[in-house]
C-alpha cells in the first residue's frame, strides 16, 4: 500500500471537520513547498552586468554619503 493509498483510508475514517483540518493543513504545505525557490544572491544578479565593485569604492562611497552628516558633540 502507498502511502498516499494510506492517508486516504485513514481520512475516509475521520469526521468532515477532522478533514477539513487535513485538507487546510495540505494547502499549507502546498503553499509552503511552493514558496521555497532558491533566491539569487544580489552578486549572482549583478554578475552580468560587468560590475567590479571593490571594497574601496565602497567606503568612499560611505565617506561621501556621510561626510557633510551633522554631528552632535557631546
Amino acid at each position: 500500500m502507498s502511502v498516499q493509498q494510506a492517508v486516504v483510508e485513514k481520512l475516509r475514517d475521520l469526521p468532515d471537520h477532522h478533514q477539513r483540518e487535513v485538507l487546510d493543513f495540505v494547502e499549507y504545505l502546498a503553499q509552503k513547498n511552493r514558496s521555497r525557490k532558491p533566491r539569487r544572491s544580489l552578486k549572482g544578479l549583478c554578475a552580468d552586468l560587468g560590475i567590479h565593485i571593490t571594497e574601496e569604492d565602497i567606503a568612499e562611497a560611505r565617506r561621501e554619503m556621510w561626510g557633510n552628516f551633522p554631528r552632535e558633540d557631546f
